[in-house]
């Protein structure tokens, strides 16, 4: 593990400062630009290290990716903070008080880079598997949206596709089996689909459709393969930011599986459960919710 290790330690090591050229100086294009090019790392590390010790490979591809988002973060806008599930000391749930610990500069920062550099490990480790993400956000302290996420772009590498919100993609269009009174299609882990996500599709008549990342599931919604995606449980702030960020931008609903509003950049980090939907079915699934809610 350590040889491998090494390995994403040298791919990182050895690109040139300059490989990517001047980053645009929009923050939505920043975040596509810095999602695509740690995109392109996570695949050279796969070619390198290859799929025979997939620990290995998962830990090479998060500490390349992670290596390359905050180097450049650090070159590009260093006034920023940064939240990042390979950060210990961002990442870590603050609490006040005696047997506090230490305050994380992210929290008295009025800009935060959100990011999880490699969404999906178990996807991105098995050969063939395209449902694996990088997700770049930004939080704002000066914002009129309840999210407060200025801008977002979550790449999906082996699928050669990036969803921004510089250029945000169109809200998908009503899918013929939704319109002809068909089931409605659910995203949901294809390894760990929560109990009640089941008994919500068997109550309401939906459609559950298994993939990874999280960042792939809200992509899947934002581009009409799927017709929501339902979580409870296990995910932080960094799972959904970007592609929240993007869904939001394109016109879909999301929040808390209660309705309440998404919150970034909190003292814990922890951001368990999420819906993001057409809005049209918003009203329908909240309610169903409400009889399900774990």
């Amino acid at each position: 593990m350590g040889e491998q290790t090494g390995t994403s330690a040298r791919i990182a090591g050895q690109r040139d400062p300059s490989e990517g050229g001047t980053p645009p100086v929009i923050d939505a294009a920043f975040a596509r630009w810095l999602a695509d090019r740690a995109g392109q790392v996570l695949l050279q590390v796969r070619e390198d290290v290859g799929y025979a010790d997939g620990k290995a490979l998962k830990a090479a591809g998060d500490k390349a990716a992670h290596d390359l988002l905050t180097a450049e973060l650090a070159r590009w806008r260093p006034a920023d903070a940064v939240l990042s599930e390979e950060d210990d000391h961002s990442r870590v749930a603050w609490q006040e008080g005696e047997h506090g610990t230490v305050r994380p500069d992210r929290l008295d920062a009025s800009r935060v880079w959100i990011i999880d550099p490699l969404d999906g490990t178990r996807e991105f480790s098995e050969e063939g598997r395209s449902d694996w993400a990088v997700h770049v956000a930004l939080w704002t302290a000066d914002c009129s949206s309840p999210n407060c996420l200025a801008a977002g772009a979550v790449a999906m590498p082996a699928r050669h596709r990036t969803f921004a919100t510089d250029k945000a993609p169109a809200y998908p269009p009503l899918p013929l089996a939704a319109a002809t009174g068909g089931p409605m299609r659910i995203a949901a882990s294809r390894t760990r689909p929560p109990a009640f996500v089941t008994a919500l599709a068997e109550d309401i008549g939906a459609e559950l459709v298994p993939m990874g990342s999280a960042g792939v599931k809200i992509a899947a919604v934002i581009n009409g393969e799927a017709d929501a995606y339902i979580h409870a449980g296990g995910q932080y702030e960094w799972d959904s930011a970007a592609p929240v960020a993007v869904a939001s931008a394109t016109g879909l609903h999301a929040s808390r599986i209660d309705g309440s509003a998404l919150k970034y950049n909190q003292a814990d980090p922890k951001l368990p459960d999420l819906v993001v939907c057409r809005k049209d079915l918003a009203p329908r699934l909240l309610a169903a919710l409400q009889r399900h809610l774990p």
